[in-house]
C-alpha cells in the first residue's frame, strides 16, 4: 500500500486531530486561523469565485459529477469483486478525507475559536417573563418608529429593493460594525441568489454557507423583508461566525447600527417574532391581549411573511431539523438547531452589558 493511495483519507485524519487540538485551546485558533490563516482565504475567494455573476456551487457541482464519472470509469477496469470492493472503500475514505479536509481549512475551524459570548463576557441565561416583555415592548417601539420610514400606510411591505443594491449595503454594513465584536472583516463576501426559487425552502432552509465555494446563498423566495436580515445572517457565517444564534445576533448588531432602515426593520421585526413565540408560550392570555393592540402595519408584515413562506412548504421540515441538529452537535455546537432561538438572550445580555436600562420602553 502506498501512501499516496490514501492521499486525501490521511489529510482529512490530520485536519480532524488538528480540529481536536484546536478546540482545546480556542484562544490560539482565533490568533492562528480565525484572524490568522481564514482572512487570507476570504480575500482568495472573493477575489476570485465571488466576482463571478452566478452562484459558484454550481462549479463544485460539475466537480462531484467529474469525480462521480472517473469513479465509475476506474471501477469497470477492476474485473474482479475483490479489487472493485478494495477500490471501492479506497475511493470513499479519500472522498471523505477531501471533503473533512477542505471543509476543516476553507472555514470549519471556525467551529474551534472562541464564542461571542466568552469573548464579549456574556452571560447566557433563559429571559424570565418579564425580561421577554421588556425586550419584546422595547423591540415594538423601535419597528413602529422604522416602519412609517419605509411605508406610510398600513399595507404590507412587499416592495423590495433590486437584490444588488440590498446586498451591496448589508455589506457596507458589515465592515462598518462588526468590530463592536471584535470581529474581523475582510476581502469582500458574497450571499448570492440560489435558484430556483423555492427550492431551498422545501429543503428546510432559507439561506446557507458554503465552505467549499465560500459563498454563501439565500433562496430567492424570501419575502423582501426576510432578504436583508438574512444576508447580513450569511454574511456572519462569511467571516467565520459559525454558530446560528450568534449569526442571529451579529446581523441584528449590524442593523441595530445601521442607517439603512430596511435592514434596521427587518432586524426588529425578526427579533420581535423571536420574543412573541415566548411570550405567547409563557402568558397566552397577556400575549392575546397585547397583539389585538399591535401597530396594523407591522401585523401585515408578519402575515405577508408567512404567506410568502407558505407557497414552498418544505418537503419534509423534520429531516431538515433532525439532520441539521446533527451536524451542529458534531462541530461542538451543544444546542443544536435551539441556537436559532438564543437571539432574544444575546440582545438581552448585549445591552445588559452596555448597562442600557433593559426595562426602559425608550427608543434607544
Amino acid at each position: 500500500m502506498k501512501i499516496k493511495d490514501w492521499f486525501w483519507a490521511l489529510l482529512g485524519l490530520i485536519a480532524l486531530i488538528i480540529r481536536f487540538f484546536a478546540s482545546q485551546f480556542p484562544e490560539s485558533t482565533d490568533r492562528l486561523y480565525s484572524k490568522g490563516l481564514f482572512p487570507w482565504i476570504r480575500i482568495s475567494i472573493d477575489q476570485t469565485l465571488g466576482r463571478l455573476p452566478f452562484p459558484s456551487v454550481y462549479f463544485f457541482i460539475l466537480s462531484v459529477v467529474m469525480v462521480l464519472v472517473y469513479y465509475f470509469i476506474q471501477l469497470r477496469r477492476r474485473k474482479s469483486a475483490r479489487k472493485k470492493l478494495g477500490y471501492s472503500m479506497q475511493a470513499v475514505l479519500n472522498g471523505l478525507g477531501a471533503i473533512i479536509f477542505f471543509f476543516l481549512v476553507l472555514w470549519g475551524f471556525n467551529y474551534q475559536r472562541t464564542t461571542i459570548p466568552n469573548r464579549m463576557g456574556f452571560e447566557l441565561l433563559p429571559l424570565e417573563e418579564s425580561e421577554v416583555k421588556s425586550e419584546l415592548f422595547r423591540a415594538e417601539q423601535q419597528a413602529t418608529k422604522l416602519r412609517p420610514l419605509i411605508k406610510q400606510d398600513t399595507a404590507a411591505i412587499i416592495e423590495g429593493l433590486q437584490y444588488e443594491e440590498v446586498e451591496n449595503r448589508v455589506r457596507e454594513e458589515m465592515e462598518q460594525h462588526l468590530g463592536l465584536l471584535g470581529l474581523e472583516y475582510s476581502g469582500k463576501p458574497r450571499t448570492k441568489l440560489f435558484p430556483p426559487e423555492g427550492m431551498m425552502r422545501r429543503a428546510g432552509v432559507l439561506g446557507i454557507y458554503w465552505p467549499f465555494t465560500g459563498e454563501s446563498y439565500i433562496d430567492p423566495s424570501l419575502h423582501p423583508l426576510e432578504k436583508p436580515f438574512t444576508i447580513a445572517h450569511e454574511m456572519a457565517h462569511s467571516v467565520g461566525v459559525t454558530n446560528e444564534g450568534e449569526a442571529n445576533f451579529v446581523a441584528w448588531l449590524v442593523a441595530s447600527q445601521s442607517d439603512f432602515v430596511r435592514l434596521n426593520y427587518a432586524a426588529e421585526l425578526r427579533l420581535m417574532i423571536y420574543l412573541m413565540r415566548d411570550f405567547a408560550r409563557m402568558n397566552p392570555e397577556e400575549y392575546a391581549v397585547w397583539v389585538s393592540t399591535l401597530d396594523r402595519g407591522i401585523v401585515n408584515d408578519i402575515l405577508s411573511i408567512r404567506a410568502y413562506a407558505d407557497r414552498y412548504p418544505p418537503i419534509s421540515l423534520e429531516f431538515s431539523r433532525a439532520s441539521n441538529d446533527i451536524f451542529l452537535k458534531t462541530q461542538g455546537v451543544k444546542e443544536g438547531i435551539k441556537s436559532y432561538q438564543q437571539l432574544p438572550m444575546l440582545v438581552f445580555a448585549w445591552r445588559k452589558s452596555l448597562q442600557i436600562d433593559i426595562g426602559s420602553e425608550k427608543n434607544d
